[in-house]
């Protein structure tokens, strides 16, 4: 009876509603709808029916009192009380009914904005109106719940459903535009929306998996017509669902993103509607954009950041300050990541906007490492987003959907050869240290491939790839592997030879849920990374390559490439079965003897010391046998003579003390032996100096002394005697030949008796002394530039005097003697010379008993004068610069390069450089020259037939010699005033040394003619 009653109570209300003419009257009438008690569907169908028809919703009219917004109120209020009853057959009233309620609130909302009254009837209007948007938006989430609950496929709810989810979302993106205008409910309005935003992303879900995407030619067949309409509905449900997500996520974000749960719950239901999606949405142009515009909000987010952080930062950037910064481009990035990783192909159209995304995140860390007060904000890019936008990239890379070519592309574009770039203009350490935020970020596509400022960043990208090369498929390692040779060619520029050298960058290690984040100098991240790389791709494909790289760069002239590819080398040493590195270590040893001459052993730059170099560096990290088997292989067992391989290896620092006890004792006592066999019989006016097998004992023991630990009883004062008679030699030698022989004796000399501790005593050092000083400073000779080569072994010895009492009178030769040696040192203005002396001075400061200190300095010592001008002395600054660089012996925690380091390591990068591309010239030309073939005349090469050369050029080289005496005996009577014209001396020298090279190179030609 009772239902009877409310039906017939029902049909009564609907007729009065129905013939209401005054809205009162119907907010009246429809408030008692929500007493009665309804339960059957068709009672049910007919109320949803009357609350959608009729009130004033139906109009789509924007509102013209308060009574419209209580009436609307009022309806919802009475719908919602039966959301909770068997509603399955009135789905299709209840969203229109929603819809209706959203396109009337969307044009209220912004009739309640533009008002400009301020009267308490419009403010209690407006508050009755946002709780009418509160209802709507809990209706929104409520209809979705019941219709995900149920999750009816029938056609005409579908293609509301479509509807009524653009409608809800339009308003919601229509609220949260204007949230701060509604700040009095803006916090309940956004936790209203993001309810309903869940609640129609879950019933997407639950369409997306409950249709039959996959039937079998029977089902198909039978059940065509109905699903495939199901099919389409759902897909434009799902369209339209992500496009609205997408504007709403595109307005979270605005105002750094901070609407963070509607940012999160957007981005989020986006992805998650394209992974259900993948496969079944035919709309795929606009995921392009998508991923497109996930990068532009990284980009405009660390855009922001760094013009705060450019512009008015005086304290240092906290590390909760950075993270915030960061946390929100890292969950784009990771959105984006996603989307790429699902539709890679729609994700490789924009490959060029997510590798200059990537490179402009690389350039913004190594900017901010460079800033003392940026240093938080570094570590937070490393930790955060550098991990992350290498995953954006490997997402396309790793995929099999990508073409093989499309890869080869990508890898190309962002490691592009440096002879793309634009050239350098103006001061290139200017530029290098003046790279602003700004210049960064307003690089663009077109542009992306020329600018330099992008080189750093493309160096460092190319060092993450190789930390996270175990992360990558063997086709993209083997793309990386043959990127290692242009990896070894960027490094030969000036720019990123420096910053390599100079820089330190934090690198994140992720050890299980922990990342441990290490500030390391650059050189060493560089180094580490090639050889994580070197541990990943073994038996792949991709080994070869680097094996064929290691190879072929083995002789590599630019020393930075060298000391990279010898270091691999050493951890493949270290690493690799024996058979592999003895078979390696005996090849290395035949083409040392092959190429082995007594004229390149004393040549730092000849192919032989740089084998013998690369051997010493290998063997030290190989077996006990290794280094036995290259002894063996360049050691005589006839007699004791020594090899000229081995006095290579010796002279690069062949580690004796590795050998077996006894063999190293058998090497010990050869050296030794020969060393006082030389010594004994030594006289300078009779024996050929020149000869090479004169000098190999004092070369060998001086190289070998650290690793041999020769003790007290093995060296005598002959030592000191086969010095002397070195000086005297050199002195009385007119041979320039002959000087050269006996300054490397000179210098090996100075080596073995600076090592020697006991030999310093006053009796025995006074002579040496004394010559060394008229060598070197009072004598004829002082002018020599040979004598130069010997200054770092002066130097060493000069300390070394630390340990013998000295007396402090003006009347002791061997101390006047000693304090012009110092002052000839301190007053050398090359900076290498600079560094050696004053270096040697502080270690004999801080040991010497010698008391007073400043007669070892002289008034015009090269670090008394000023930097700019030069011309003004000062003890003062002297002392000044001598306490920094004591105080810079200490270990530094931290280095930061100054603008003038930065600009020395560029110039050394140039000339490196120069150099480099020299050897290339010439290889070329050789090359050149051997494809050529030369015609043999009468059987006889022509190379081998001696030409009469004119008779004027032998009378133009006699004179040539003659002016040359008379330039080298006039030089060595000037004697120059130190401050004015030292300078000039030394260009003088430096330039007569070269016209005697000159000269006697012509000489040589003429013999030949």
């Amino acid at each position: 009876m009772e239902k009877e009653s409310s039906s017939s109570e029902l049909q009564r209300l609907m007729e009065a509603i129905k013939s209401s003419e005054v809205v009162e009257g119907r907010i009246e009438l429809i408030a008692k709808l929500e007493k009665l008690h309804l339960s059957e569907k068709f009672d049910l169908a007919s109320l949803f029916d009357c609350l959608t028809v009729s009130c004033s919703l139906h109009h789509y009219s924007t509102c013209l009192d308060v009574c419209q917004c209580m009436l609307n109120n009022t309806i919802l209020h009475v719908a919602a009380k039966y959301l909770d009853s068997d509603i399955s057959g009135c789905f299709a009233q209840l969203l229109l009914l929603g819809v209706k309620a959203s396109i009337w609130c969307g044009k209220h909302l912004k009739m309640t904005l533009m008002s400009t009254g301020g009267s308490q009837e419009e403010e209690e209007h407006g508050s009755i109106f946002f709780k009418l948007l509160l209802d709507v938006l809990n209706f929104t989430a409520t209809i979705c719940t019941a219709i995900t609950r149920s999750c009816t496929l029938d056609d005409e709810v579908l293609k509301i459903v479509e509807k009524f989810i653009l409608e809800q979302l339009d308003m919601i993106r229509n609220a949260i535009s204007e949230i701060k205008k509604i700040s009095s409910i803006g916090g309940e309005v956004l936790r209203a929306a993001q309810i309903a935003i869940e609640a129609v992303i879950k019933l997407c879900k639950e369409y997306l998996q409950v249709v039959k995407w996959e039937l079998s030619d029977l089902e198909f067949e039978k059940e065509k017509m109905d699903i495939n309409c199901q099919k389409v509905c759902i897909i434009n449900i799902t369209m339209v669902t992500i496009e609205k997500l997408f504007e709403l996520g595109i307005l979270a974000a605005n105002d750094g993103g901070s609407l963070v749960t509607i940012l999160n719950v957007s981005w989020k239901g986006v992805v998650t509607l394209l992974q259900l999606g993948k496969g079944k949405l035919s709309w795929k142009g606009k995921v392009a954009e998508i991923i497109k515009t996930l990068i532009s909000l990284v980009n405009e987010s660390l855009k922001c950041a760094a013009e705060l952080w450019s512009s008015s930062l005086k304290d240092t950037v906290s590390v909760a300050e950075a993270r915030r910064t960061c946390i929100p481009v890292k969950f784009y990035l990771i959105n984006a990541v996603k989307i790429c990783s699902l539709y890679p192909c729609q994700g490789f159209q924009v490959f060029r906007d997510l590798a200059l995304s990537v490179l402009t995140i690389s350039a913004f860390k190594l900017l901010l490492s460079n800033e003392k007060l940026l240093k938080n904000a570094s570590e937070m890019v490393a930790e955060l987003l550098e991990k992350t936008s290498f995953d954006l990239l490997s997402s396309l890379l790793n995929s099999g959907d990508v073409k093989q070519e499309q890869k080869y592309g990508l890898v190309d574009f962002l490691f592009i050869d440096d002879s793309c770039l634009d050239s350098v203009n103006g001061d290139p350490v200017k530029n290098c240290m003046a790279t602003s935020m700004d210049e960064i970020f307003s690089v663009n596509l077109a542009a992306m491939s020329k600018v330099r400022v992008l080189l750093p960043s493309r160096v460092a990208l190319f060092i993450t790839f190789l930390r996270y090369s175990s992360g990558l498929e063997e086709d993209v390692n083997l793309l990386i592997a043959r990127k290692l040779d242009w990896f070894l060619q960027i490094l030969i520029d000036e720019e990123i030879y420096s910053f390599i050298l100079v820089s330190h960058i934090p690198v994140s290690y992720v050890s299980g849920k922990t990342v441990d984040l290490v500030w390391e100098p650059t050189f060493s991240a560089l180094l580490n990374a090639l050889k994580t790389f070197m541990i990943v791709v073994p038996s792949t494909l991709a080994w070869g390559e680097l094996e064929s790289f290691l190879l072929e760069n083995f002789f590599h002239p630019h020393c930075l490439c060298w000391d990279i590819i010898m270091e691999l080398w050493c951890f493949l040493v270290r690493h690799a079965e024996r058979e592999f590195v003895i078979g390696i270590i005996d090849k290395l040893c035949a083409l040392m003897m092959f190429v082995s001459s007594s004229e390149s052993v004393h040549f730092q730059g000849s192919a032989l010391r740089k084998i013998a170099r690369s051997i010493c560096m290998l063997i030290t990290f190989g077996s006990p046998s290794a280094i036995e088997r290259v002894y063996r292989s360049v050691v005589s067992d006839e007699g004791s003579q020594l090899l000229v391989p081995y006095v290579a290896l010796l002279l690069e620092g062949f580690p004796l003390n590795l050998l077996q006890d006894s063999l190293r004792s058998i090497a010990k006592e050869k050296i030794i032996t020969d060393y006082f066999g030389l010594i004994d019989s030594f006289d300078d006016k009779l024996l050929d100096v020149t000869s090479f097998s004169l000098g190999v004992p004092v070369f060998a023991l001086s190289a070998s002394l650290q690793s041999l630990q020769v003790s007290l009883s093995d060296i005598d004062k002959k030592t000191v005697k086969f010095l002397v008679t070195v000086i005297l030699g050199y002195r009385n030698s007119a041979d320039k030949l002959a000087k050269d022989s006996f300054c490397k004796l000179l210098a090996e000399g100075l080596g073995i008796i600076s090592n020697i501790s006991h030999i310093y005593a006053p009796n025995e050092m006074e002579e040496v002394i004394l010559e060394l000083q008229d060598l070197f400073v009072s004598g004829k000779t002082a002018s020599d530039v040979q004598l130069s080569h010997c200054k770092p072994q002066l130097a060493l010895y000069m300390a070394a005097l630390s340990q013998m009492v000295m007396s402090e009178s003006d009347n002791c030769a061997a101390s006047s003697a000693t304090w012009a040696l110092y002052h000839m040192l301190l007053r050398d203005r090359h900076w290498a010379f600079v560094h050696l002396a004053i270096a040697s001075f502080g270690y004999f400061a801080a040991r010497t008993n010698c008391n007073q200190l400043w007669r070892f300095v002289p008034q015009n010592a090269a670090l008394s004068y000023d930097l700019v001008a030069g011309n003004e002395a000062s003890e003062e600054r002297f002392m000044s610069e001598f306490k920094a660089f004591l105080e810079k012996e200490m270990p530094l925690l931290t280095v930061t390069p100054s603008y003038e380091q930065v600009g020395m390591l560029m110039e050394e990068g140039l000339v490196l450089k120069g150099m480099v591309q020299k050897i290339a010239n010439m290889n070329i030309d050789v090359v050149q020259c051997e494809s050529m073939g030369i015609d043999s005349v009468d059987g006889e090469s022509q190379s081998n037939k001696r030409r009469k050369l004119p008779d004027g050029i032998g009378k133009g080289v006699e004179l040539l010699q003659n002016g040359l005496r008379v330039i080298g005996e006039s030089l060595t009577q000037w004697q120059p005033d130190p401050v004015e014209s030292a300078e000039l001396h030394e260009k003088f020298l430096t330039h007569f040394s070269s016209l005697e090279d000159a000269i006697s190179n012509i000489v040589g030609l003429q013999g030949s003619g």
